[in-house]
C-alpha cells in the first residue's frame, strides 16, 4: 500500500524527540510522501531544513491565516522572495480562520486573495484553510475560475462539498472522518471519493483509537480504514485512488 499524507507539520516541535522513529513508523505503514504546509517565517527554515534531509517529504510556502496581523505584508514579501528562489508544490496553507480571533479579519481576506494571485502567477494549486470560514472560502474560491486545490480538513456539510467540488478543488480528509459524531462519513458517502486526497495534520487531529493523542503520518491507514467502510471500497483501492488524486493535484 503506497499512500501520500498531503498535509502534515512534522517539523513542529512535537516531534523533536522521536522524529526518525516517526518516520520510520510512516515508512513502515505505507506512507511514501509527506507534503508539508508552511505556517510562516518562524517556521519556514525548520520546514525547509526537513525536507532537505528526508527525500519524501516535499514542501509548499504560505502564510497560515492565524499568523496574519496588521503588518502581514512583511510575511508576504518573504513569501515571494522564497518562491523566487526555488519551486515549490504548492501555496499553502492560506484562507481564512474566524474560530479562534477575529481581529485580523479584513487582514486575513487581503492576505488571502494576494496568495492565491501569486498561485495564479504560478500555476501552483493552493491549500486553503477554513476553520469556522468555510462558506465564506468557497465564496472568495468562486471568484477564481480556474484557480485550482485542496479544502484541507474538510469537515463540512453535503451542500458545501458539492459546492466546493463544482468549483474542481479537492477535499483533504484525515482523522475527522474517524470521529463519531463529525457526520464526514455520511458526506462521502454521497460524494463519493474521486476528489478525496488522504492528510493527517499532525500533529493534531489523530484519527480514532488516537484522538486526543499526537497525530502522525502512520495514522494514515486508520483514516483508510474507515474511508473503506464508508465507501465499501478495499484499502488498496482507496489507497491508489488518493495517491494518484494527489499525484494529479500537485503535478507529482
Amino acid at each position: 500500500m503506497y499512500l501520500i499524507d498531503t498535509h502534515t507539520h512534522i517539523y513542529l516541535p512535537e516531534f523533536d524527540d522521536d522524529r526518525d522513529q516517526m518516520m520510520k513508523r510512516a515508512e513502515e505503514a505505507g506512507v511514501g510522501l509527506m507534503i508539508l504546509p508552511a505556517i510562516d517565517s518562524a517556521t519556514h527554515e525548520k520546514m525547509l531544513d526537513l525536507e532537505a534531509r528526508f527525500p519524501v517529504c516535499r514542501a509548499m510556502i504560505g502564510l497560515h491565516p492565524c499568523s496574519v496581523t496588521q503588518d502581514f505584508g512583511h510575511e508576504l514579501e518573504l513569501v515571494g522572495q522564497y518562491l523566487e528562489k526555488r519551486s515549490f508544490l504548492a501555496i499553502g496553507e492560506i484562507g481564512l480562520d474566524f474560530y479562534w480571533d477575529k481581529t485580523f479579519v479584513k487582514e486575513q481576506y487581503k492576505a488571502f486573495h494576494q496568495q492565491i494571485m501569486l498561485a495564479l502567477d504560478r500555476h501552483l494549486p493552493i491549500v486553503i484553510h477554513s476553520r469556522s470560514a468555510i462558506d465564506e472560502c468557497i465564496a472568495v474560491v468562486q471568484e477564481y475560475p480556474g484557480l485550482r486545490g485542496v479544502f484541507h480538513c474538510f469537515s463540512g456539510n453535503q451542500e458545501q462539498a458539492e459546492a466546493i467540488l463544482e468549483t474542481g478543488f479537492y477535499l483533504g480528509v484525515g482523522g475527522v472522518v474517524t470521529f463519531k459524531n463529525s457526520g464526514l462519513d455520511k458526506v462521502l458517502g454521497q460524494t463519493g471519493l474521486n476528489r478525496v486526497v488522504l492528510e493527517t495534520d499532525a500533529p493534531y487531529l489523530a484519527p480514532m483509537p488516537y484522538r486526543g493523542k499526537r497525530n502522525e503520518p502512520a495514522y494514515l491507514k486508520y483514516v483508510v480504514e474507515k474511508l473503506s467502510q464508508v465507501s465499501g471500497k478495499g484499502g488498496e483501492e482507496i489507497a491508489e485512488l488518493t495517491s494518484e488524486n494527489a499525484r494529479r493535484l500537485f503535478g507529482l
